[in-house]
């Protein structure tokens, strides 16, 4: 057996991270025991899954536990499994650059400031290292589980940059974490204290946590098991407290915020499963960087054996902050990604979670919308992707979604649906809403200034999902969503004479325009939308609005080009002005300084901002 000590440096962003660890996160310090115990669980549970094809794996050891262990007079504190374990090469690549990719999302994330900080260990793969809050040397053993007994490794590092590598005899299968811990943390020596923590993080860990005995010497055999040793899920809802759950959330999620609501289920019948789902009071962090690529919130087990995670199977996209496990019996052990995304049961598993989810939305919205309210803010976009994607529970989702209105209170987007339909004048058959990219933007909108003189509602949507997931929404409780700024707009109050007499008082006026402005508009209309401002542009019933034209420009998307219908009032002081203009030169000017100020309310971008800034010159100034 080579027993050559190898010394290699880490790379640059896990220094970083250590670094930090050791000299900056000093709140919640305890996290460390969580991020170890969970590391030694998956270690379980990987050989509990390995071992369904190769009992040989197992053989030696089958009772699967994890044990912690500490030392007073050496001052150290052991946590041990008798797991999967790691190769030479897997702790090179786990330890010596773990999770590269995330460690760097998590070093982009910090904040600065400690306490928060400190919470994104573990939400990025970077767990491990939580061990240096506390250690000034960490020293890791571990046999992958079927390598023979001499196939040991001992990684040690003090956390200063650079570690060692060591081949070891005889060493156990699994993996053990030694922190030799630093002289202020002699409170995690002492066994009350690791039970409490253990209690309070880790109680649900589905294998038996071990310490020895109380008041037994730290060589005796005798130990005890500290944790319920049983997956929470499994366990009968009369016997779980609110905290319980909450514990198992934050274990299973890296979340050291509160779950905002949750609902666990058991089904038998046809087939039998549980299903825990949790909705976080804000967005993981790993959802925030993965997306939609790749999502770890739903986990799924096969009688009580965890297989992967499953969320892009188990729940849909729109659901991604969900987090929380399925245990089904009815899968076969061996399920592969493959054949879960074809499997009629996981189908069925799947349509029953989005019920349950959007029940529980439901409920919140009902009895608790201060909660709803901060579950909105939080998720509310991800929730209108639901729109476009779920056919079949549109009109639940919709009741879901919340916005902002020209009845609410400023930017606070509190108006459901059913809120607004509920207030429709006598005789309004159709949702009015406006889309902008801002909140002012859609609030001041010249589009809507008749609707709000007349004290109909319109909807303001101004975030930027809402264009696209508008286009899915065609109507709501048998009413038809129509945006102010498009189409023919007509309501029951326009007087048709009135229209008629208005249009035929401004033809000069428009043909000036139109002949002015030439090819740069599709048209020149008087209309009805108009109370204050001078003009607006009009878009086509499927036009895309301007500001989502030019985010997917941004994007690199090609966009049709469309002429814009410039919509003009003829009782502003401005197109007065242009009527009376006799000037050609200054009214081509004051005419395409009308057509500039259009586009830009409406969020578009001028084609040349330097003539137009001559224009305003010309005409302010006679520059």
């Amino acid at each position: 057996m080579n027993t050559t000590v190898e010394t290699r440096a880490f790379e640059a962003e896990v220094s970083q991270v250590l670094h930090l660890v050791t000299h900056s996160l000093y709140s919640h310090k305890e996290i460390f025991l969580r991020e170890l115990i969970s590391n030694a669980s998956d270690a379980c549970d990987k050989l509990r899954f390995a071992a369904l094809s190769d009992a040989a794996l197992s053989a030696d050891d089958a009772d699967l536990h994890i044990a912690i262990e500490f030392d007073k007079e050496a001052r150290t504190l052991t946590i041990r499994d008798n797991g999967i374990g790691m190769t030479r090469e897997e702790v090179v690549e786990n330890i010596g650059t773990i999770a590269r990719s995330g460690t760097r999302k998590f070093l982009e994330s910090l904040s600065g400031d400690a306490r928060k900080d400190t919470q994104l260990i573990g939400q990025f793969g970077v767990g491990f290292y939580s061990a240096f809050i506390v250690a000034d040397k960490v020293v890791l053993s571990t046999r992958k589980a079927g390598a023979p007994a001499d196939a040991g490794v001992r990684w040690e590092s003090t956390g200063s940059g650079a570690y060692t590598l060591e081949a070891i005899g005889d060493a156990p299968r699994g993996s053990a974490v030694t922190l030799h811990l630093k002289a202020e943390e002699s409170e995690f020596l002492d066994g009350w204290k690791l039970r409490d923590l253990v209690k309070r993080y880790s109680d649900h860990v589905a294998f038996p946590i071990r310490m020895r005995e109380e008041g037994e010497d730290k060589d005796a055999a005798k130990t005890e098991t500290i944790n319920h040793a049983s997956a929470l899920w499994t366990r009968p809802k009369a016997e779980l407290k609110d905290e319980d759950y909450q514990a198992f959330y934050k274990s299973l999620s890296h979340d050291f915020n509160e779950a905002l609501a949750w609902s666990h289920n058991r089904v038998e019948g046809a087939q039998s499963y549980t299903s825990l789902l949790y909705v976080p009071e804000k967005p993981p962090f790993d959802a925030v960087f993965s997306g939609r690529d790749e999502r770890r919130g739903l986990k799924l087990y096969i009688r009580r054996v965890f297989i992967m995670d499953a969320s892009e199977q188990l729940l849909p996209g729109w659901l991604r902050f969900v987090r929380g496990v399925v245990d089904s019996d009815d899968l076969p052990l061996n399920v592969s990604r493959e054949i879960l995304q074809e499997n009629r049961l996981v189908a069925q598993i799947r349509s029953a979670c989005v019920k349950r989810v959007l029940d529980l939305l439901d409920k919140l919205a009902k009895d608790e919308p201060a909660k709803f309210a901060q579950f909105t803010a939080a998720f509310g976009n991800v929730l209108k992707e639901g729109i476009a994607e779920d056919g079949a529970n549109r009109e639940r989702i919709a009741k879901l979604l919340r916005f902002a209105s020209t009845h609410g209170e400023g930017a606070d987007r509190n108006v459901s649906l059913e809120d607004y339909v509920g207030r429709m004048q006598a005789g309004q058959e159709v949702i009015w809403y406006i889309t902008a990219d801002s909140h002012a933007a859609a609030k001041n909108s010249p589009q809507i200034e008749s609707l709000k003189a007349r004290g109909i509602e319109v909807l303001l949507l101004s975030d930027r999902i809402d264009e696209w997931m508008i286009g899915y929404l065609q109507e709501f409780s048998g009413k038809k969503l129509r945006n102010a700024a498009k189409g023919d707009f007509t309501t029951p109050a326009i007087d048709e004479q009135a229209r008629k007499q208005a249009e035929a008082e401004a033809a000069p006026v428009l043909d000036k325009l139109r002949k002015a402005l030439g090819d740069a508009v599709g048209g020149v209309q008087v209309g009805q939308r108009l109370t204050d401002s001078a003009a607006c542009i009009v878009l086509g019933e499927y036009d895309m609005a301007p500001h989502m034209q030019r985010l997917l420009r941004e994007a690199g998307h090609e966009v049709p080009a469309s002429k814009p219908l410039l919509e003009v009032n003829p009782q502003h002081v401005l197109v007065q002005r242009i009527a009376a203009e006799s000037d050609g030169a200054r009214s081509i000017d004051l005419a395409h300084l009308l057509l500039e100020e259009a586009q830009l309310a409406a969020g578009d971008q001028l084609t040349d901002p330097a003539a137009f800034v001559a224009r305003v010159n010309r005409i302010a100034f006679g520059a």
